[in-house]
């Protein structure tokens, strides 16, 4: 007679009964969103069965699709980072979209620098600003697809959006950067930052003869 749960790998028996679902839906959180926010509600519980227990079993589970589990404390967030070189699941990302991860990033890199210990928050506008600054010769988003551009970044956990008052304008509308976003397109430096922006930056218009 065969006992074995079809719902259940076999190469985790040590799991007991009563944390399998808890571990179904800690897996399914990495998978399909990237990250498990830890902050609040069951997300709490779910993160601090995966670091005090789990940190093993799931980043051996991750292993083989390229993706490397990250633990982060000062958030209470769980991340399936994908590395580039072995991940066959890593998103790809609009132009659009690619972009204003690189104005976010520099946003994440600068506040954290000089005040390491707080939330990153900005509102749509200083976005909406900092992106003209940094692509001056590309022309931003109108602010009604820049709010369907976060809300993609949002679904995978890279931000989060909170609006003071449901009928301000979307400019006002706050937006919190998670570390999981610095990690998503990790920079050695800003040189490196640098570089990668260049590479999106209008060719300048050649000067007739």
């Amino acid at each position: 007679m065969n006992d074995h749960d079809p719902h259940w790998p076999r190469f985790w028996p040590d799991v007991p009964d009563s944390d399998r679902a808890p571990m179904r839906e800690i897996l399914a959180e990495l998978l399909s969103r990237g990250t498990l926010l830890g902050t609040e509600g069951s997300g709490r519980d779910l993160f601090l069965l995966a670091r005090d227990h789990y940190q093993n079993h799931i980043t051996d589970y991750l292993a083989p699709l390229g993706l490397e589990l990250i633990v982060d404390d000062d958030f209470y967030l769980l991340q399936a980072r994908p590395r580039p070189e072995a991940c066959l699941l890593l998103a790809q990302f609009t132009k659009d979209e690619t972009l204003l991860l690189l104005v976010l990033w520099r946003t994440w890199d600068d506040h954290r620098n000089t005040q390491a210990a707080q939330a990153v928050v900005i509102t749509v506008d200083d976005l909406w600003q900092r992106f003209k600054a940094t692509f001056e010769n590309i022309e931003p988003p109108e602010k009604t697809h820049l709010e369907q551009l976060l809300a993609r970044m949002k679904r995978h956990r890279l931000i989060r959006t909170h609006k003071t008052d449901p009928n301000a304008p979307v400019g006002e509308m706050l937006i919190e950067i998670l570390p999981s976003l610095a990690r998503t397109i990790p920079f050695d430096s800003i040189e490196a930052w640098n570089a990668r922006v260049a590479l999106y930056q209008p060719a300048p218009a050649e000067t007739p003869a």
